[in-house]
C-alpha cells in the first residue's frame, strides 16, 4: 500500500470481468507514480474478484476491498472514498480507461490552481479561453445552464480534493443522477477547474445502466428544481427566468413531437418536467 499518496484512484466493481483488467492496467501504466488504486467490489458473482486479486498480487498499489452486502453505485463510490488516503480522489470505473498521462496532467492542473476544490475534464473546447481555467460558483452555474454545460459529466471526468469530498458528505444515493446532484452541490461553495479532453476514455457497451437514462429524466429535473430554487443558488432572478424560458421552449417542442408520434408515456413524462420548471416563471 502507498502511504499518503497524491492521488487515490477509486474503482468500484460489480460483475465487470470483461473489462476490469484493462481498466486496472490503464491505471498502473500511469506516468504519475504517486497514487494508490482502491478497488471496492460490490458483491460480484463472476470472475471480477479473482482478476483483481491476481493484479493486486502483482502490484502493491492495487488494494482490494469487499462489501459485505451490495451497496449500489453511489454508496459504493462513497465507500471507496472512505478508504482513500490521497490528497485527491480520482474515479476510474471498472469498464473505463485512463490514458498514461492522465493522472499527471490532472495532478499538475489541480496543484497549479489550489483555489479549486474540484475539477472536471473531457469538456468540449471553450470558445473564449484555453483550458485549464477556474470558475466561481456563479460562473459554474452560468456555464452549465446558460452555456455549453458542465454538470452532466460522469465521475470518470472528475477529480476532487478529498477534504472537499468529506466536507460535503460525498454522493447522495440517487441512481443515475447522483453525479449531477453532487456537481450542483459542490459548485455552490467551491470553485471548479475546467480541463479538456484527452485524459480519460469512456467505454460504451450494452451492460451500462446509462442506457436507461430516459427513465431518470424526472429525477434530474427534480435536482434542477431543488438547486435553482435554493436560497444558495448563485444565479440572479433574471438568469433564472431566462433558464426557465429556454427549457420551457425546448420541452414544449419535445412534448408536441411525442404527441404527434402518439408516444403518450413520453409525453406525460415531459409534461411533468414542464410542471417542475414552473416556479421559475415569475
Amino acid at each position: 500500500m502507498v502511504d499518503n499518496p497524491g492521488i487515490s484512484v477509486l474503482m468500484t466493481t460489480y460483475n465487470r470481468e470483461r473489462y476490469v483488467e484493462a481498466a486496472i492496467r490503464s491505471v498502473l501504466a500511469s506516468t504519475f507514480s504517486d497514487f494508490e488504486l482502491v478497488v471496492v467490489d460490490d458483491g460480484s458473482n463472476d470472475r471480477t474478484v479473482a482478476i483483481v486479486e491476481q493484479l493486486a498480487a502483482e502490484d502493491h498499489r492495487v488494494v482490494l476491498h469487499f462489501n459485505p452486502q451490495n451497496l449500489g453505485d453511489y454508496p459504493n463510490r462513497n465507500r471507496a472514498a472512505s478508504l482513500a488516503k490521497g490528497k485527491y480522489l480520482k474515479y476510474v470505473d471498472a469498464d473505463d480507461l485512463i490514458y498514461p498521462w492522465g493522472l499527471q496532467i490532472l495532478w499538475d492542473c489541480m496543484e497549479k490552481h489550489p483555489d479549486a476544490g474540484w475539477g472536471l475534464c473531457s469538456l468540449a473546447q471553450d470558445k473564449q479561453r484555453i483550458f485549464p481555467f477556474v470558475l466561481s460558483p456563479e460562473e459554474a452555474y452560468r456555464y452549465h445552464y446558460l452555456g455549453p454545460g458542465l454538470f452532466h459529466k460522469a465521475p470518470l471526468s472528475s477529480i476532487i480534493r478529498k477534504s472537499v469530498f468529506d466536507e460535503v458528505g460525498g454522493f447522495r444515493p440517487l441512481r443515475m443522477v447522483g453525479d449531477s446532484e453532487m456537481w450542483h452541490r459542490l459548485a455552490q461553495d467551491f470553485p471548479v477547474l475546467l480541463m479538456p479532453h484527452g485524459m480519460v476514455w469512456y467505454r460504451f457497451h450494452d451492460d451500462q445502466e446509462s442506457n436507461d437514462i430516459d427513465e431518470f429524466a424526472l429525477s434530474y429535473y427534480a435536482i434542477v428544481h431543488q438547486y435553482l430554487s435554493s436560497a444558495s443558488c448563485p444565479l440572479n432572478s433574471r438568469e433564472l427566468h431566462l433558464i426557465y424560458s429556454k427549457r420551457r421552449r425546448r420541452l414544449t417542442r419535445t412534448f408536441i413531437i411525442h404527441l404527434l408520434k402518439r408516444n403518450f408515456k413520453a409525453a406525460r413524462a415531459v409534461s411533468a418536467q414542464l410542471r417542475a420548471l414552473k416556479p421559475f416563471a415569475s
